[in-house]
């Protein structure tokens, strides 16, 4: 897809439909998995707008960095199962797989140190995994609740290349995506100079820059290491970590 078509077919796919939430419940679940099974750490990526599936260039980019920050076994890679097309509903489908699979590592291997990621329309969809209420325009009693509060004391960080600032969102007059309380913190959002879907600029090409540029990689990969390194000090000394 043209760097152009972005602006106008990036953000429809990630329009939720009346009577649905961007923010989705996944309430926690009781069970156990084999500890064989189990990552140490999982690096959960959405890739982008007409990307094949898998994590996409810039996801891949960024695991091989990561992978090269940490020690031991590389993190293991979930990738979000969603079309990542032009359609109004693709980026709903990411939301749910997503917050799906994070609550499902959460419950099962607590022991797991999850990065969320994801670039363009995957971190659009990674930022609205995260929120932490509905938008006011939606009728709350209509759709899900956000994750369970819980589930942030499991993810590490949170690394989001070029996702749609308000400009991107207003154009077709639905809420900006919002960050929750409880990532905040060990969020890094990453824009290209004038990238035109997530920044005021009007450079489209810098919207497929993040791969092979590789600086804005290097720097989340920099900020997820360390906060991996701070959730592993975290579990060592018993306290809530990025709270």
């Amino acid at each position: 897809m043209p760097a152009r078509d972005l602006v106008c077919s990036l953000v429809p796919a990630l329009i939720v439909a009346p009577g649905v939430s961007a923010a989705i419940l996944f309430p926690p679940k009781v069970s156990a998995a084999p500890e064989a099974s189990c990552p140490d750490t999982e690096v959960v990526f959405a890739r982008g707008t007409g990307e094949p599936p898998g994590i996409g260039p810039t996801g891949q980019a960024f695991v091989k960095a990561l992978g090269a920050r940490v020690n031991d076994v590389p993190p293991a890679v979930y990738a979000v199962n969603y079309p990542a097309t032009d359609q109004w509903d693709t980026g709903v489908d990411g939301i749910r797989d997503a917050g799906a699979h994070v609550v499902s590592r959460a419950t099962e291997c607590p022991k797991t140190k999850m990065v969320l990621g994801g670039y363009s329309q995957g971190a659009a969809v990674m930022g609205f995994v995260t929120s932490a209420q509905v938008p006011d325009d939606v009728d709350p009693a209509t759709v899900p609740k956000p994750l369970d509060p819980n589930v942030a004391d499991h993810v590490a960080a949170v690394v989001l290349f070029a996702m749609p600032n308000e400009r991107a969102m207003n154009f077709l007059n639905e809420p900006k995506i919002v960050i929750g309380p409880l990532y905040q913190a060990k969020t890094m959002q990453l824009c290209a100079p004038e990238d035109a879907v997530c920044s005021d600029g009007v450079n489209f090409a810098a919207h497929d820059s993040y791969a092979a540029d590789g600086t804005m990689v290097d720097q989340a990969a920099d900020f997820a290491a360390g906060r991996l390194r701070g959730h592993e000090n975290a579990a060592v000394t018993g306290a809530p970590f990025g709270r």
